[in-house]
């Protein structure tokens, strides 16, 4: 009787090991899944910068850089991308290391202080200036602080209601500190 369980222990044990490797490669296609970018539909129109994952943007929209409120703002935050455009236009001017509203003249991205974590407020361009200056790795779709490689502009990784769209904060951060969904930048 031992024998007549220890043989049918055995040929259960060969037939799991047979359907291991299957079982290993489904899980594996279903993580791979969950880890990829969710690209956004972006339907504002150019120019515009946004984030390269739709992350949990319900309707699709991408996140863009935002003012806060409605129209002008000296504070930034990332919001859906709105498909009128408007206040979540912006362009990159690689030239001088700008990222420059379409919509308000002469303003342009910049850190509120040289901290790690800073908030970005929308003030008047200043060439050259450490707190505006950045540069587009296209190879890895970041913006790094001109004055620090190791710092990326990055979104947070909360999201909240903004009436009908979504917003999350937008902030500077040690580049490898954070995942890459949360700092890959499309310049459109």
């Amino acid at each position: 009787m031992i024998i007549g369980i220890a043989d049918e222990l055995s040929q259960q044990w060969i037939k799991l090991m047979k359907l291991s490797p299957i079982f290993i490669l489904l899980v594996s296609v279903v993580f791979s899944l969950n880890v990829r970018a969710s690209p956004p539909n972006v339907q504002t129109p150019s120019p515009v910068i946004y984030l390269a994952d739709n992350l949990d943007e319900p309707d699709k929209l991408g996140w863009c850089i935002d003012t806060k409120g409605r129209g002008f703002s000296e504070r930034l935050h990332a919001h859906s991308c709105k498909p009128q455009g408007g206040d979540v236009q912006f362009t990159f001017d690689a030239e001088n290391g700008l990222i420059k509203s379409v919509t308000f003249n002469n303003k342009c991205l910049s850190k509120l202080n040289a901290n790690l974590k800073t908030n970005f407020g929308l003030l008047e361009c200043k060439l050259g200036s450490a707190l505006q200056t950045f540069k587009y790795i296209k190879s890895n779709q970041e913006f790094r602080s001109m004055n620090n490689d190791n710092n990326c502009i990055v979104v947070g990784k909360n999201s909240r209601n903004a009436g009908p769209f979504m917003s999350r904060d937008l902030f500077l951060q040690q580049c490898d500190s954070i995942e890459p969904k949360f700092k890959k930048w499309v310049i459109k």
